[in-house]
């Protein structure tokens, strides 16, 4: 009798039937079919909950109570910039069958170990952000104290990669994360009855335009580790190559769908709430927004969304982090999962040190991000442009490179003029 056995990602691969050649005809291709739909729904989610945490949550709400429905311009401008970014970084590192840092290093030796320099110092503040976030849900959810429902959680996310099957668990664990805060917050957005007509006119016609507003969502949707945690994730459970193009494609896409739905049912929570008037007093807007929508039932409703999304991004950020630190040959599955496991603890460690992260350092770690993020992307689009050896051959569409070249010098700009915004706010 034979079982289902981990491939290299963890993920699950069909037995081969008695007497049948491996990879002949006679292989179980509809089981294999499932784990490949499995395997690309994971990395959708992987990217898309690694960028729904605790600082898009704040940020989302921040901005929302600055704005008001002139955010809708902001989450606009940057869904456009984040699809033509990410369709271009996930091709990449998709047909080359490659992660980011290795390809840099092809591109200019050393450059791809800056690059996972850089992405840690973001990653380590994020997932401090992401660890305290979890006390956080957890104390709105069922009164229980932020740092014993941190190290509970750190614990949970840890279990995910010491497991003997972490890539399938990792799948899984982020699909249901995503789907029940989508559920949650659509929920508290109906109940707080948000001016849709006026965040619809803000949308094309905004009244105020925020320069470090798009940059920071920008960067706390894609920028750092989030926009390679999906491509990354397909690398390592071997969906790669040129063949792989379309599903590389339609799933990047989707990814940032997924994210920019979450994104737009926040803010029209959040802006419901403020269009009616009320004060969002306390140490978290985000919770007293759910509150006012909906009693203690939203304030129970909030501790399980921003639960949700603090351990999917404790595992997001984690499990990327780890990835550029790491080979996808010469690094064996079960060394990675540990060292994984190990930057959770060392995460979870640096909370209890130093208490929970304040708002104005999960902002700065979105706007942060978001300035960094140029450099990356311009490998990756340096590498579409001219190393088609890199790309197995693979003829790369002009048009797809045009446009996110132009992506690409907007996030510059945005880089640019966001420097001076982000020492006053760590100034101030």
């Amino acid at each position: 009798m034979t079982t289902p056995t981990p491939d290299a990602s963890g993920a699950t691969v069909a037995p081969t039937a008695p007497g049948t050649p491996h990879g002949d005809a006679g292989e179980d291709l509809p089981r294999k079919a499932r784990a490949s739909r499995a395997t690309l729904l994971g990395a959708m989610f992987l990217m898309a909950t690694s960028s729904i945490g605790p600082g898009f949550i704040t940020q989302t709400t921040q901005f929302t109570v600055q704005l008001g429905a002139a955010f809708a311009f902001a989450i606009l401008v940057s869904v456009l910039i984040d699809i033509a970014l990410q369709l271009n970084v996930w091709r990449v590192i998709g047909v080359s069958g490659r992660r980011a840092q290795e390809l840099a290093n092809e591109v200019l030796p050393g450059l791809g170990w800056l690059l996972a320099a850089l992405l840690l110092v973001g990653g380590v503040v994020f997932n401090i952000g992401n660890v305290a976030g979890t006390g956080i849900g957890t104390e709105a959810l069922m009164g229980l104290d932020p740092k014993i429902g941190a190290g509970l959680s750190a614990l949970l996310a840890i279990s995910i990669f010491v497991s003997r099957w972490a890539g399938m668990a990792l799948d899984r664990a982020v699909v249901v994360l995503g789907a029940l805060m989508i559920a949650l917050t659509t929920y508290v957005m109906f109940v707080s009855n948000p001016p849709v007509g006026s965040a619809l006119k803000n949308t094309v016609a905004p009244e105020v335009v925020d320069s470090l507003a798009i940059t920071t969502l920008v960067g706390g949707t894609i920028g750092g580790y989030i926009i390679y945690a999906g491509a990354h994730r397909l690398v390592d459970a071997g969906t790669t190559g040129p063949e792989s193009v379309k599903d590389i494609s339609r799933t990047s896409i989707i990814a940032i769908l997924v994210t920019s739905l979450m994104r737009v049912l926040l803010f029209l929570a959040i802006l419901g709430v403020v269009a009616g008037g009320a004060e969002l007093a306390g140490t978290s807007q985000a919770a007293a927004a759910f509150q006012s929508a909906a009693g203690e039932v939203g304030l129970r409703l909030f501790g399980a969304v921003f639960w949700a999304a603090a351990i999917s991004s404790v595992v997001g950020c984690s499990y990327t982090t780890i990835s550029f630190l790491t080979s996808s040959t010469k690094t064996p599955a079960r060394t990675r999962n540990l060292l994984t496991g190990g930057f959770i603890l060392l995460s979870a460690i640096l909370y209890l040190v130093l208490g929970k992260a304040p708002t104005t350092l999960l902002v700065f770690a979105g706007a942060f991000n978001g300035i960094l993020l140029p450099l990356g992307i311009g490998v990756m689009l340096w590498i579409g442009w001219t190393r088609r050896d890199l790309l197995h051959g693979y003829e790369y569409p002009r048009w797809l490179l045009v446009i996110g070249t132009l992506a690409w010098l907007v996030t510059l700009y945005l880089a640019v003029v966001s420097v001076q915004p982000l020492i006053d706010l760590m100034t101030s």
